[in-house]
């Protein structure tokens, strides 16, 4: 995949940082699309290759800690902190790089903290307190990727603002219509689905919808209402290539 493309506005936007030290949501956000562009391949992340030369990634990660949010829109905070979370995970497995898994760092997601926006916080503190509990959409689940095979698939670009909504719809719906992501079984009238349903079953079932009904919301194919609902068992490998 040519990434060479991509490098002249990611090194712009890193030096200009280093300069003037804070940097705007929008040059976080144009940083990470560019750096997406070159190191996400289909979901998949080349941590060896971060590993040995990955001063972008480094400069990148800093930037999301000096971002101000200052006078920023919920669109532009909601952005920003799902492309700073992306990024604080993949720094995070390159900096314990080789692994089988991010769990394999223990406390990778509870104990580990990263300089987001100015403040440290822990990654479950940002998907949760910046991000599920501030904004109350489910679709949040969809885009952040915690750097294993069984979470969606980690976007080749960065989330914006003023797209946002289209975006977040696009990854709900790609994800669910995916059959290694929702187990449809119409001859056993059974779907199994991601664990993530049943360890954040409340941000779902809002409203007294149920799981099922969320997940037809996104569905070319609808799912039976009086099909079994299961959940797979999680796949903590690592998305790596």
């Amino acid at each position: 995949m040519p990434i060479r493309t991509y490098w002249l506005p990611l090194c712009f936007l890193l030096v200009s940082t280093a300069l003037f030290g804070q940097t705007s949501p929008k040059a976080f956000n144009d940083a990470t699309d560019a750096f997406m562009k070159a190191h996400v391949d289909d979901g998949r992340v080349d941590y060896g290759r971060l590993k040995k030369s990955g001063a972008d990634l480094s400069a990148l990660y800093k930037q999301a800690g000096n971002t101000t949010l200052s006078g920023a829109s919920d669109a532009e905070k909601k952005a920003f902190y799902i492309n700073a979370y992306n990024v604080a995970v993949i720094n995070g497995v390159v900096q314990q790089y080789p692994l089988k898994s991010p769990l394999d760092q223990p406390g990778f997601f509870d104990k580990v903290k990263h300089r987001i926006a100015g403040q440290e916080m822990t990654l479950n503190q940002l998907e949760k307190d910046r991000l599920l509990n501030a904004f109350g959409d489910a679709r949040v689940h969809f885009v952040v990727v915690c750097a294993a095979v069984s979470c969606p698939p980690l976007a080749s670009f960065a989330y914006m603002p003023d797209k946002l909504d289209a975006q977040l719809d696009e990854r709900a719906r790609l994800a669910l219509n995916d059959p290694s992501f929702t187990q449809v079984n119409r001859g056993q009238k059974k779907v199994n689905v991601s664990k993530i349903f049943d360890w954040y079953k409340s941000d779902f079932t809002k409203g007294g919808q149920s799981i099922l009904g969320y997940i037809n919301g996104f569905r070319r194919e609808k799912i039976p209402n009086d099909y079994a609902l299961g959940f797979y068992e999680y796949n903590w490998t690592l998305n790596g290539r």
